[in-house]
Order: C-alpha cells, then sequence, then structure tokens
C-alpha cells in the first residue's frame, strides 16, 4: 500500500546535465510528459547538484556520467549523493552503455544506468521502476555485473563496522548466484538440495537488505568497489574507459528482478 501510494502521487525529480542546454530540454520533456512527474531542481556541476539535492527534497535524481566540471565527474557525485542523501534513487545517464561506464555507475551506487540512444519513453519506464524500487538494466548489463564479480575474486562481506554479515556457506552462496547459476546448479555445486538453496538465499536477502539476484550481484560490487577504492580510469576492469559511442535502443522494460526461485 505505501509503495502504490507513493507511485500515485506526482514523482519528484532532480536533474543534473553537463550543461544548461541538455538540463532545459530534459526538464521540459519530463514536465510536458503524461506522467506524474515534478522536476524540483536542476544543475550542472558537481557542488550545485549536492546543494541542490540536499535542498529539494527529491524521490530520484538524474545525474549524467559527464557534468560541466569535467568528464565521468558525475561517478564521484553519485558517491556523494548516496552519503548526503541516501534516500534518493539515482538513474545515471551515459552517452552510450559500454561495459565500464555500467558497471563503475552501479557500483558508484545507480539503482539504473539509462543510455542518451534510448527513447524518451523509456526514460520514463525507467524512472516510474526505479522509484517503486526496483533495479533497472538490460540483460548484457547484468551480464557486465556479473563479469566484474567474477574478475575481482570472492570477498567477505562485511558491515559498517567491520564485522561479516554472513556465514561463510552464505558467502559461496552469494559468489555462486553472482556468476549466474540457478538454484539447481548451485544445488548440485554445493551438494545442497533447492530447498536449501532457497532458504539460504532468503536468509541472505534478509540480512542484506536485498530482494532478488540482481540487487544482490550490485550489492557486493558496491562493497567490492568502496573496498578496493576503485574509481573510472584505475585498472579495475578489462577494457578502459571508452568515449562517446552509438548505442542499441533498448527495446523493452528490461528491469530485471529475479527472485530467491529460478
Amino acid at each position: 500500500m505505501k509503495k502504490s501510494a507513493t507511485l500515485r502521487r506526482p514523482l519528484k525529480v532532480f536533474v543534473a546535465d553537463s550543461n544548461s542546454m541538455g538540463c532545459q530540454l530534459m526538464v521540459r520533456a519530463l514536465q510536458q510528459s503524461r506522467q506524474p512527474i515534478k522536476v524540483v531542481g536542476s544543475a550542472t556541476e558537481s557542488v550545485e547538484i549536492i546543494k541542490g539535492l540536499s535542498a529539494n527534497r527529491s524521490d530520484l535524481a538524474i545525474i549524467s556520467a559527464d557534468l560541466r566540471d569535467g568528464p565521468i565527474t558525475g561517478f564521484r557525485v553519485v558517491r556523494e549523493a548516496r552519503v548526503c542523501c541516501p534516500h534518493i534513487r539515482i538513474i545515471m545517464l551515459v552517452d552510450s552503455p559500454q561495459r565500464a561506464l555500467v558497471v563503475e555507475g552501479f557500483r558508484a551506487g545507480a539503482d539504473g544506468i539509462f543510455s542518451r540512444d534510448e527513447p524518451f519513453e523509456m526514460l520514463c519506464k525507467c524512472i516510474r521502476a526505479v522509484c517503486g524500487g526496483q533495479v533497472w538494466a538490460r540483460s548484457d548489463q547484468l551480464r557486465f555485473v556479473t563479469e566484474a564479480l567474477a574478475t575481482g575474486g570472492p570477498q567477505p562481506i562485511k558491515g559498517a563496522n567491520g564485522t561479516h554479515l554472513l556465514t561463510k556457506r552464505e558467502e559461496e552462496i552469494v559468489q555462486v548466484v553472482a556468476e549466474g547459476l540457478t538454484n539447481r546448479d548451485i544445488a548440485r555445486q554445493l551438494n545442497l538440495t533447492e530447498h536449501t538453496v532457497r532458504n539460504y538465499l532468503f536468509r541472505i536477502f534478509n540480512k542484506l537488505g536485498t530482494s532478488n539476484r540482481l540487487e544482490l550481484a550490485l550489492y557486493v560490487i558496491k562493497q567490492r568497489g568502496a573496498s578496493q577504492g576503485s574509481s573510472v580510469g584505475e585498472p579495475v576492469f578489462a577494457e578502459p574507459v571508452p568515449g562517446s559511442g552509438s548505442g542499441r535502443p533498448l527495446r523493452g522494460d528490461s528491469s530485471l528482478t529475479s527472485s530467491c526461485d529460478d
């Protein structure tokens, strides 16, 4: 009921793009759409964005990876926004959904990645999904995330005070889920029943505050990024950060919500 009530009222959105014209165009498009969206502010530079988010109560922020004060500075802004305004959902706007940008966007704390090559109607769907508590990602973007997890090596998941949140067996479950294994595959590999695997997943989701496999993978990505202190441009990925490029339009709602069941 609470979620439905939230989605019925106008969603308060803050827009952050690399230049004033870009902000104005997006603000106008959002305001003229038939969706219940209210733009509460916009900005083009890092300091202005953080001040704007703190001063204007927002449900969601659309933050470009490139801002007026420099390329890829949007990733740092997303991290800062997560600290100063943890309640705000964040969509990261990228020129094209390249692997390094997608992984780093989720690692920084974005709830969804949206490419400028995608139609505006899809942005409205993305906003509704993210404000509704979903993670917005295409299947290929999810693959980028799972590949980054696989190459990063297993690390214990810890709380803010450094204590381990999961048991050793739960850590094993997390790693194989991040690799894309089904419940049946996990049961075979770890010599468990599928029922036991589902029970483990329910406990893991409850401990970490996640609700599906994608959110679990993103949780681990963000933790790993924080522990490594990584940023775009460092040798975290197998390929360097690309420049602008053309991407294929998103053909449908690809927010992924797989649960404990396959």
